[in-house]
């Protein structure tokens, strides 16, 4: 009997999963295998580290249902795969094609390792809605604006979603392993938010119905109550426990989802990005003139939610509760900590990465590096005015006002009129260099 190993990564889910559903028509048996690397969790987020056991245990849940079951392993990836590998004397290791520095190195090793076990690593899609490196320029081997991208993506032939298997049979005498536990997150950097979101497949589904049904009501505002400004399904597609493509297509049938679908373009747009400059996350995409300062108790009131301007505050401190940011909300803190204090962009997404719970690095440091006009645009704006962001976005002071206890007592959008008034010991703002 042939047998198949599938390597789950980020890509926690039964629908729409390229690499699982080509193993089970392929072969007679499949191992599904996560492997909990040490070298991997260390730098990674007590938030995410908190979703993926959620969502492994869920995973393992659903192949059970099938017949199977979820592998676990602890360890180096490439070995570990190899051991299961040479037990079950599998054929193939299928695995989601990722981007990165990490993802190309590890997908470099497995299939060395593999291969002396006398196997072969397969990649497929699943990550993204279009594949990243699929789409290129008349010039060049990817698309350095989005705009562009947006256009041939827009105009791109999508594949079909698959189901979910019916049926997965693993190999017989195959000791699955144990789930990890809620210790786990001891392992990790950051803080545990106290509010973050409920990782898994369930949660993931249940968000994506809750928020179609009430996106076409959304304002874009960051005290939206339907949407939030990105619909808050960015950990879900992090993790892979909802499809992109499966959410695009969704998206794209709603006369409401246009903005959704170009979130999920410009996500597309950082990964391919990534694929073609692995080192996003520590050098300049492109290297421009600003000079950088080093401001330590600047950065620690930023990252503290004490800069004395509200909007950035307010987000601050949202993001240490919940390990969350509305799209709008990531932008102007950014904005703030990089053209205003012109602190190194670097820093605020290293901050960012080690408590979002979606915490993806391509599209983070993409993200920061679009900001900071380091990234793909042809002429950054470097003037940036938070107070008119602010009122422009949160123009009756909702948001800030849920997150910044202080300001409460301050009737509407007048949280962002200077001079503020100062209740409750809220700082002043911080001086500009």
């Amino acid at each position: 009997m042939s047998t198949i190993v599938v390597l789950f990564t980020r890509d926690l889910r039964l629908s729409d999963h390229p690499a699982l559903h080509a193993a089970v028509a392929e072969a007679d048996r499949v191992v599904p295998l996560f492997v909990l690397d040490p070298a991997l969790l260390r730098v990674s987020a007590r938030n995410r580290i908190a979703y993926l056991v959620e969502a492994l245990a869920e995973l393992r849940t659903l192949l059970r249902e099938r017949g199977g079951d979820l592998v676990v392993r602890r360890g180096d990836t490439a070995a570990e795969t190899a051991r299961v590998v040479a037990e079950t004397a599998a054929r193939a290791v299928h695995l989601s094609e990722d981007v990165g520095a990490v993802a190309v190195r590890r997908e470099r090793r497995l299939s060395q390792a593999v291969g002396a076990s006398g196997a072969r690593l397969r990649t497929f899609p699943g990550v993204t809605v279009v594949p990243p490196g699929s789409l290129r320029p008349a010039h060049g081997d990817h698309y350095r604006v989005f705009t562009p991208y947006l256009r041939a993506w827009e105009s791109a032939r999508w594949r079909a979603p698959l189901p979910a298997p019916e049926r997965i049979a693993l190999p017989d005498a195959l000791a699955p392993g144990p789930l990890p536990g809620p210790d786990l997150v001891r392992t990790g950097i950051g803080v545990l938010s106290p509010h973050r979101p409920r990782g898994g497949a369930g949660a993931a589904r249940a968000r994506l119905r809750a928020w179609l049904s009430a996106a076409a009501h959304a304002r874009g505002r960051p005290g939206s109550s339907a949407a939030e400004e990105d619909s808050r399904l960015g950990c879900h597609l992090r993790f892979g426990c909802v499809s992109p493509l499966e959410a695009a297509l969704l998206a794209r049938d709603r006369p409401h989802g246009a903005a959704f679908l170009r979130r999920l373009a410009l996500r597309d747009f950082h990964h391919q990005t990534a694929r073609a400059f692995p080192r996003l996350n520590r050098v300049d995409c492109r290297p421009g003139p600003t000079r950088w300062r080093r401001d330590d108790s600047g950065f620690a009131a930023w990252c503290s939610g004490t800069t004395g301007v509200p909007i950035v505050d307010a987000g601050m401190r949202q993001l240490l509760r919940e390990g969350y940011l509305p799209g709008r909300v990531r932008t102007i803190a950014a904005a703030y900590l990089t053209r205003v204090l012109r602190i190194h962009w670097k820093r605020g997404a290293d901050h960012f990465h080690s408590l979002l719970v979606d915490g993806d690095v391509a599209v983070n440091y993409g993200n920061w590096q679009q900001v900071a006009g380091t990234g793909g645009v042809p002429r950054p704006a470097h003037r940036f005015d938070p107070l008119r962001q602010a009122r422009r976005y949160d123009p009756d002071g909702v948001y800030v006002r849920r997150h910044v206890p202080e300001l409460r007592g301050i009737a509407g959008g007048q949280v962002h009129d200077p001079p503020l008034p100062r209740p409750g010991g809220y700082p002043p703002p911080l001086s500009r260099p």
